[in-house]
């Protein structure tokens, strides 16, 4: 896909890649991403990201054992709570979640509900970062707190706009949350930090199943207030 020349195009062609060719990434690319990412915001200016590039057999590495870690059952309790059990989502976000479940394994890749091994087939694919020629793993550390993440969500976002406007795709994966114990072996993660999450880097195949699902998003009015008078009122503070 063609480069996005403004960033409402970046925004606009923005999504969670999950095919990619294995076309390489040149390093000073990647750096040069990585620069442009780094002037997001962020708390106080503390700036508590750190982030860890794969390529080659690094990535392969890391790959084979991410995958046997899966394989083998040892998913590890996460640092964080990231998100609620499965069937613990509320609504309107059980609805959203399993409309996009719906969309990614039934009518996309035709893996029906019940088809464990299907789904979990797909799933795996996570741990090679589906297929792309760079894997990031963004941390932050745990010493600004909650606002941390915050902060790394800004980079995050700020990491996959510039890659939109460089023609390449991106994943943001929590799935390697689940997997930290074999991250912390492969990588020098200080102590310190705690894994946000692994990203997937590179030029998305468009001939890909895959390449052609897009994700819907709510209407601007069923998330948003405008205030524009003195409609609200307060309850005044008893004497």
């Amino acid at each position: 896909m063609n480069p996005a020349s403004t960033i409402e195009e970046a925004m606009a062609t923005r999504r969670s890649c999950r095919a990619f060719l294995p076309t390489p990434v040149p390093r000073a690319e990647v750096e040069r991403l990585l620069a442009l990412a780094s002037s997001s915001a962020s708390n106080s200016n503390s700036q508590p990201w750190q982030v860890h590039v794969l390529t080659g057999a690094a990535k392969r590495a890391l790959t084979t054992d991410l995958l046997c870690a899966y394989d083998e059952g040892r998913r590890a309790v996460g640092e964080f709570a990231y998100q609620p059990a499965a069937d613990s989502w509320p609504e309107p976000f059980r609805s959203r979640r399993r409309r996009f479940g719906e969309g990614l394994y039934s009518e996309t890749l035709g893996i029906a509900a019940d088809d464990t091994a299907g789904r979990s087939g797909h799933h795996r694919r996570n741990y090679d970062f589906f297929g792309a020629p760079v894997g990031l793993v963004l941390t932050v550390s745990r010493a600004p707190l909650q606002g941390a993440l915050v902060d790394a969500g800004l980079f995050l976002q700020g990491l996959m706009l510039s890659a939109r406007g460089a023609g390449l795709h991106t994943c943001a994966q929590a799935s390697f949350i689940d997997y930290h114990p074999v991250l912390r072996r492969h990588l020098a993660i200080p102590d310190d930090h705690i894994v946000v999450c692994g990203i997937a880097l590179g030029h998305a195949d468009d001939d890909h199943r895959l390449g052609g699902y897009r994700t819907t998003r709510e209407p601007v009015e069923s998330f948003v207030t405008f205030y524009d008078s003195a409609a609200v009122t307060h309850q005044a503070e008893p004497a």
